[in-house]
C-alpha cells in the first residue's frame, strides 16, 4: 500500500507564493510518476501537473509559467512550487501516485490533501 501526506498548504496574499510538499512511502517511489490535483468548492478535482519518472514534466495552461513540480527520489518527496499566486488558485491540493502512459497520467493513490487559501 502507498501513503502520500501533503503540507505546506496555508493562507497566502495574491502574488505570494507557497510550496507544498508530499511525502511518499510504502512503493519504488521513482518508479511512479506523480501528479498534484486542486478542488475548489463545488468544482470537480483538475490536473494540476505531473511529473513522470523521467522528470519529464507537464502543467495544465492555468499554471504555466507560475507552477513547478519536482521530485527528490532520495526522499521519496514530491514538491510543488508556486508563485504569483492568484485568488482563482484557491482550492484543497491533493498529491497522487500513479502511471503514465499512453492515454496520458493515471491517478492511483491519493493523499488526504492540504488547503490553499489566496486571500487580501
Amino acid at each position: 500500500q502507498v501513503q502520500l501526506v501533503e503540507s505546506g498548504g496555508g493562507l497566502v496574499q495574491p502574488g505570494g507564493s507557497l510550496r507544498l510538499s508530499c511525502a511518499v512511502s510504502g512503493s519504488i517511489f521513482s518508479s511512479y510518476a506523480m501528479a498534484w490535483y486542486r478542488q475548489a468548492p463545488g468544482k470537480q478535482r483538475d490536473l494540476v501537473a505531473y511529473i513522470r519518472s523521467s522528470g519529464i514534466t507537464n502543467y495544465a495552461d492555468s499554471v504555466k509559467g507560475r507552477f513547478t513540480i519536482y521530485r527528490d527520489n532520495a526522499k521519496n518527496m514530491v514538491y510543488l512550487q508556486m508563485n504569483s499566486l492568484k485568488p482563482e488558485d484557491t482550492a484543497v491540493y491533493y498529491c497522487n501516485a500513479g502511471q503514465y502512459g499512453s492515454s496520458g497520467y493515471r491517478p492511483n493513490y491519493w493523499g488526504q490533501g492540504t488547503q490553499v487559501t489566496v486571500s487580501s
